[in-house]
């Protein structure tokens, strides 16, 4: 009986935080079917927000998958100087509002800024820096246990057999880490292309120029343009779905049993 309790209780409180809410979007965007939905997505405005959110991830996502799996690595298999700083540092962006964020690109590369002059604000390169702050930690977080959960010994057993490091990694370490790396770039995906706060700042909102989803969504909202506003939602969502049903499509069945 407490067993059922407990799933029902989960099952609840899922439903209430979070199918209910995206459900109601998804009711909403499409009220007055689905003429209304398609219109509002495919206008000129909302088509460029697509792009250049989409571009955006397409920076944000590799870079930081890249850096966080080199990061990892670091953390775990080394020890440096400022050890301890390059690992709280990581998590710095969680920690830090995202407003915080672009208001210190604004500082750094603003007028009187110590970088200013690089045409870096108000344009893509500030707005895929941002990005790349705010989704920094995730593959990072997701790799690093289970570097520590499978140890070295196999990578030490390869060495011992005259591998090079880069075929240590191909053969040993990549095949243990590899769907940590893939569930961290989808929260880097997902927070890639939900990011409001620092974008918002250093983007400066220019519609049809610096406008992201996100950016949109908020337009449309304050236009009173409710239904506008629902569809740019739903779209974000269905990325973020068709993401995660990539990433499940692509694991191999028996990982998945």
């Amino acid at each position: 009986m407490g067993r059922y309790l407990l799933r029902f209780a989960s099952l609840g409180y899922v439903g209430v935080l979070l199918v209910a809410p995206v459900g109601l979007i998804f009711y909403r965007a499409f009220e007055h079917g689905f003429g209304p939905a398609w219109a509002a997505v495919t206008s000129p405005d909302a088509v460029h927000a697509l792009k250049l959110t989409l571009l955006i991830a397409a920076i944000a996502v590799p870079a930081n998958t890249i850096f966080g799996i080199f990061c990892a690595l670091a953390i775990v298999r080394y020890r440096f100087p400022g050890f301890g700083i390059v690992n709280a540092v990581v998590d710095l962006p969680l920690a830090v509002s995202p407003v915080v964020v672009g208001l210190s690109l604004l500082l750094l590369y603003g007028n009187g800024g110590w970088l200013a002059g690089h045409n870096v604000l108000f344009a893509l390169p500030g707005m895929v820096l941002a990005t790349i702050f705010v989704s920094l930690p995730f593959v990072v977080r997701e790799v690093v246990p289970v570097l520590r959960e499978i140890g070295t010994e196999q990578e030490q057993a390869a060495a011992t057999l005259g591998a090079s490091a880069l075929r240590i990694f191909q053969r040993v370490t990549w095949p243990a880490i590899r769907w940590a790396v893939a569930y961290g770039v989808v929260l880097t995906m997902a927070r890639s292309l939900g990011e409001f706060g620092a974008v918002r700042v250093v983007s400066g909102h220019i519609v049809g120029r610096t406008e992201t989803l996100t950016l949109l969504v908020q337009d449309r909202n304050e236009e009173f343009d409710a239904v506008g506003a629902y569809a740019a939602s739903v779209l974000l969502a269905l990325i973020a779905i068709a993401t995660l049903l990539l990433m499940n499509r692509l694991r191999p069945k028996e990982e998945t049993r």
